[in-house]
């Protein structure tokens, strides 16, 4: 039901389609959020780094009037602290945002609170919006009592009543002495989009709006808010990990993974002719309600990696199915594929393989050339055994086009990977991708001895 509602607000004109050619309303650029990790008291004696999240790690886009931009990705992917940082919630580490040319990163809290009337949010969880010891009256007009807009307390409380009849809260006077506990879940989303269209702003970050939702108001939900936008020229920067919802939704779609865009284009082209691998495994991952058919489910292997110590080159090449030559193989990826091989063996073998091999720890510090160790009372010869085993086992694994050679030593194997390359930005149709298959620089590499 929620998809057939979704896809006849978008026959209507909603989300898709309707964005201006005018300058960007929001420019960003290389923008960077990091946070850092605090040590342990021994580490801060020694003055030892103990890292950074990288949160957002160097995206850029532009936003135009009256679009709807969505940004997708996997729990962890940067994607809320973006918005956070957009609105200055989050200090962002560098890079510039402007705001119709004007940069806005940097300013201190009392430059940036002009500009709160025109960048608004609104929240994930409706229940946890809403302070429960003020009525919705109360809410949805603090706005104007912070800034000091509205003029007399009658005039605030007229622009509430309009506001909460606007979405849908009407007659508004039988919600502006409600407490949120006696509310449903959608009427405190309509609640706190009341909150937030009332100070009139530019653009509206939308941290998934309707994912604690029941199923039933979902595209409710997004209807108004496409009608908001319609009546109020409302921008929205839509942050969701659900595709099936950003479709209808949005006028384009940014792919993120761990802190970077891989992946931004019309909604048209990222749902019919994706061009990113991640893209591609999402799409995937989209549940099919028809139980007659069959859909291929072939996602990226393991887990999101360590943002504090991203993989080298592409930052999905340890899960990506494509990957090769050049994509940025590393020691780690060596010790993963020693793994998720012992996890497959029966016990007995695993013992036996496993003793064959010293500590992979000495694996973790991220390196293109490392060295497989033997046991401290075995021979390099030992570790070749288990390193031919395991390729003998995959030998089709992106992870061996990686390998530039392998050399027995005394204790262990020393492994040598190609160089990887950070791929850059290159354009696919209407998408520009990060991705090496669409770089003819990085082919062209990886082609070479």
């Amino acid at each position: 039901m929620e998809s057939a509602q979704l896809e006849r607000s978008a026959a209507r004109g909603g989300g898709r389609g309707e964005t201006s050619r005018a300058d960007p309303l929001l420019e960003v650029r290389d923008l960077r959020t990091l946070f850092g990790l605090r040590g342990s008291f021994a580490d801060r004696l020694r003055g030892a780094e103990a890292g950074s999240v990288h949160a957002v790690d160097g995206v850029s886009f532009d936003l135009r009037p009256g679009e709807v931009l969505g940004i997708v990705g996997e729990s962890g992917s940067g994607k809320t602290t973006l918005g956070r940082t957009l609105l200055g919630l989050v200090d962002a580490t560098s890079g510039s945002i402007k705001l119709e040319g004007r940069e806005i990163t940097g300013l201190g809290e009392a430059e940036f609170r002009e500009l709160r009337t025109r960048l608004g949010i609104v929240f994930q969880d409706p229940h946890a919006s809403l302070n429960p010891a003020l009525t919705i009256g109360a809410s949805v007009g603090d706005p104007l009592r912070f800034h000091g807009l509205g003029g007399s307390d009658e005039e605030r409380r007229g622009r509430v009543v309009a506001a909460l009849e606007r979405v849908g809260l009407a007659p508004a006077q039988q919600f502006m002495d409600k407490y949120p506990a006696a509310l449903s879940g959608g009427q405190k989303q309509r609640a706190v989009l009341a909150r937030a269209i009332i100070l009139g702003p530019d653009i509206l970050i939308a941290d998934e709006p309707v994912s604690m939702l029941d199923m039933s108001v979902r595209a409710k939900i997004l209807e108004l808010m496409l009608d908001l936008k319609r009546e109020f020229a409302l921008t929205y920067v839509y942050i969701t990990h659900d595709l099936a919802t950003a479709k209808f939704f949005c006028d384009r779609i940014a792919i993120m993974y761990l802190g970077r865009i891989v992946e931004i284009g019309p909604a048209a082209q990222i749902y019919d002719d994706p061009k990113h691998p991640y893209t591609q495994a999402l799409l995937r991952a989209i549940p099919e309600p028809d139980p007659s058919r069959t859909v291929p489910r072939d996602l990226p292997r393991g887990e999101v990696p360590d943002a504090v110590m991203p993989p080298l080159g592409c930052s999905l090449h340890p899960r990506c199915p494509r990957a090769f030559e050049v994509c940025g193989w590393e020691s780690r990826d060596l010790r993963t594929l020693l793994e998720l091989r012992w996890t497959q063996l029966p016990e007995e073998e695993f013992e036996r393989e496993r003793a064959l091999i010293g500590d992979l720890d000495v694996l973790d510090e991220p390196a293109t050339e490392c060295v497989l160790p033997a046991a401290p009372d075995g021979a390099g010869d030992d570790a070749a055994e288990v390193l031919e085993r395991l390729r003998a086992e995959a030998p089709d694994d992106p992870f061996w086009k990686g390998v530039a050679s392998t050399d027995v030593e005394q204790g262990g194997v020393r492994v040598r990977f190609r160089d990887g390359i950070v791929p850059g930005e290159s354009e696919a149709d209407a998408a520009l991708v990060r991705c090496h298959l669409y770089d003819d620089a990085a082919l062209a590499k990886a082609r070479k001895p």
